[in-house]
């Protein structure tokens, strides 16, 4: 039996200061990794991949 991987939509993870209405660094993250897996069309097993390359781009 495979487990399903759920997938959370940008609009559901950003979370931002109350301050300086930024998104904190996980969200950023979390965010462009939704967005990587969405031009693949979702395909399992390249979360991991999307979150690490996430950071890179951002630099975090």
């Amino acid at each position: 039996m495979s487990a399903a991987i759920k997938t959370t939509k940008p609009e559901q993870i950003s979370e931002r200061d109350e301050v300086t209405g930024l998104l904190d660094p996980a969200a950023k993250i979390a965010e462009r990794a939704y967005y990587k897996a969405e031009e693949r069309g979702f395909e399992v097993g390249h979360e991991m991949d999307d979150w690490l390359e996430a950071e890179r781009e951002l630099n975090l």
